[in-house]
């Protein structure tokens, strides 16, 4: 049988770099040597690019993305390798909002995950939320705040989360519970993105479901439940995250009535669909005292390291990482389940 080849890109040159890195790791354990070819393509913290012989390289050759695959640059000649797909196995500015997948669209190689329009609209939370609300779905009361733009203390409802627009994980985020500690959350923020999101606090349960599939054709993990111990929960903010979390574990499948089950399910694909999503995204949802599910964030490229929500969410459901990223292989290939 004629084997995959497979470009796995990870790293990056921003704050998300260790997180991709261990993703890569985590994909490396679980693909498939009889069906993938792969390629190791790091970039590095300073924003070069490195064909490396896996993710655990420290150095490789300088490569660039061409048309149908790699040109290597070999001391004083170029080598050229043919891809049949791309695995953007990073997260957060330059990888996950529709940047790299314009390059990989310009490259002609067939990638997996969420198309440039749909990466741009996921990862940026306020329109994120204006498409989620145009089809239904709950989302919290929010204000945008430009670098131009100031925001008077006194006509917000506390407590607030101010968080940047456009930026993965919880870097910068801040829980505001009183009008004197405003400006310097937004401030802090703006260390991360010019664009400020200030949202209404939800009373609920925060709650995941991990989403695979395109169109029609989708399946949804089981759902988990972030059970926190105290303050908020803070994604990749840990130094050592394999050792768990100070104030959050992850209940999967989420302790959460059968009806509760199903309505965080069905609304997870509906916002799926709606912000046109392809290939993977998890959904992230409050579920209230009464029942109604609210948006939170939708991550196009989620963890998929040994700690992350999405691959345990998808065990949960039956599916091991090995297999998700067979049929992710099988999608970005044809567009349907193989």
């Amino acid at each position: 049988m004629t084997k995959v080849k497979i470009g796995i890109i990870f790293g990056g040159s921003f704050e998300e770099h260790p997180v991709s890195v261990k993703s890569a790791q985590e994909v490396a354990g679980s693909l498939d040597a009889a069906k993938y070819d792969p390629f190791w393509i790091k970039i590095t913290r300073n924003g070069d690019w490195r064909l490396c012989d896996g993710p655990d390289a420290t150095d490789g050759r300088p490569v660039v993305l061409s048309a149908d695959g790699l040109l290597v640059l070999d001391e004083d000649r170029f080598e050229s390798i043919s891809l049949d797909v791309v695995f953007p196995v990073l997260h957060g500015r330059l990888g996950e909002d529709g940047a790299m997948q314009g390059l990989l669209e310009l490259s002609g190689v067939p990638y997996i995950g969420c198309d440039v329009q749909s990466s741009a609209l996921c990862m940026d939370k306020s329109l994120t939320y204006v498409v989620a609300r145009s089809a239904g779905v709950a989302t919290p009361n929010f204000w945008t705040v430009t670098p131009d733009e100031k925001i008077e203390p006194g006509e917000l409802t506390y407590p607030v989360f101010v968080k940047p627009a456009r930026s993965g994980s919880s870097f910068g985020v801040t829980k505001v519970s009183t009008e004197d500690e405003l400006a310097v959350a937004v401030e802090v923020a703006r260390q991360y993105d010019s664009k400020v999101l200030i949202e209404e606090a939800v009373t609920g349960n925060e709650i995941g479901c991990s989403i695979l599939g395109n169109d029609l054709d989708l399946i949804a993990g089981e759902p988990d439940r972030v059970a926190l111990t105290h303050g908020f929960f803070r994604i990749h903010q840990e130094s050592t995250p394999e050792t768990g979390s100070e104030n959050s574990t992850f209940i999967v499948p989420a302790d959460i009535p059968a009806e509760s089950r199903a309505l965080v399910q069905e609304t997870a694909k509906v916002i799926y669909r709606a912000l046109g999503c392809s290939g993977l995204a998890r959904v992230d949802m409050f579920l209230t005292p009464e029942g109604k599910v609210v948006l939170n964030e939708v991550n196009t490229m989620p963890g998929l390291t040994s700690y992350s929500r999405y691959p345990r969410m998808m065990a949960a459901a039956g599916l091991s990482l090995g297999d998700v990223i067979d049929r992710l292989v099988s999608l970005a290939l044809t567009g349907r389940f193989r």
